[in-house]
């Protein structure tokens, strides 16, 4: 018997981590150290969707558009986060089944390039705020700031460009996600957040050339095809109290209403942690069981309750 259903959310800087050169091959190797824990729970028996990120990917696959645009017709950035999600999708699925393989563990892995559900009005869509590509040296941010692009400096002299992040309503092939994942394949989808489309009256699904939040649509997918644990793995340990103070301190556990509480301060900030517990309570507060953000190295434990932050309705 299969101890349940789980999505698993992988960071796109796991793949790419800052500071280093993102060849291919330095991306298919930590894309294999990421993936034990996957390896684990899938000998464990879990039904299992791995959803990924792509912001490093697509905004290098972004750049080398631009670059190339006097002599290849360039792409826009929607088409391109379905481009990432298949290369991605390509390189975990098949580092997976080779990892699967030597682990003695028979079970099939198949990517699907999944289209996320947005609002065609939503105000994310005029306001840039998701980072993507990595650091840009002070020549490339004067040019795009030359041409209006918006930029950020994430950290001193750290600077990374800017995307419109849509807010994810649904994901447009979830009946086939769920079938296949209640099938007992290993299912990467969403990859990137999945491509952005809206549902127009006239010509139904269209593209819009922005980036989704991958722990977002990952709750959103766990909660569609109903299951049990929201797994977020990051390069963080936890959620903390005083994150980066002298006086902080791991959260444990968080009920629904302790998480909404943290929330509604202002202790996260406006960093990559803030939407991770957005995303975590938005998948129990659907009907999820439970969601867990957790050190990449630290899933399999985090699951267990050894490590991580894990959020449910109610007090433990």
């Amino acid at each position: 018997m299969h101890p349940g259903t789980i999505v698993v959310a992988l960071g796109g800087n796991a793949v790419a981590p800052p500071g280093e050169r993102p060849t291919i091959a330095n991306q298919f190797r930590h894309t294999r150290a990421s993936l034990v824990p996957i390896v684990d729970l899938a000998r464990a028996g879990w039904r299992i969707s791995l959803v990924h990120g792509n912001g490093p990917q697509v905004g290098d696959d972004l750049a080398r558009n631009e670059i190339a645009a006097d002599q290849v017709e360039p792409l826009p950035l929607g088409v391109l986060v379905a481009a990432t999600a298949g290369w991605m999708g390509y390189m975990i699925q098949q580092s997976l089944q080779n990892a699967l393989a030597r682990a003695g563990v028979t079970r099939q892995v198949v990517t699907v390039i999944s289209q996320t559900l947005c609002d065609a009005n939503d105000a994310n869509l005029r306001t840039p705020t998701k980072p993507i590509g990595h650091a840009l040296d002070p020549v490339r941010v004067a040019r795009l700031q030359a041409r209006g692009v918006a930029v950020k400096q994430e950290q001193p002299g750290r600077w990374r460009r800017l995307a419109p992040s849509p807010k994810p309503v649904a994901v447009v092939e979830r009946d086939m996600i769920r079938h296949l994942v209640a099938a007992g394949h290993i299912v990467v989808a969403c990859g990137g957040g999945g491509p952005p489309v809206y549902d127009d009256p006239a010509l139904r699904l269209e593209g819009i050339d922005a980036v989704a939040d991958k722990d977002r649509v990952a709750a959103i997918l766990g909660r569609d095809i109903e299951a049990d644990v929201l797994l977020i793995l990051t390069n963080v340990d936890a959620v903390y109290h005083g994150y980066g103070t002298a006086h902080q301190r791991a959260i444990r556990r968080l009920d629904l209403a302790s998480a909404d509480h943290l929330l509604a301060g202002t202790e996260l900030g406006t960093g990559s942690m803030r939407p991770k517990v957005e995303a975590a309570a938005d998948f129990v507060r659907a009907g999820g069981g439970r969601a867990i953000i957790a050190e990449l190295s630290q899933g399999v434990a985090a699951l267990a309750g050894e490590a991580g932050t894990t959020i449910t309705r109610e007090p433990a």
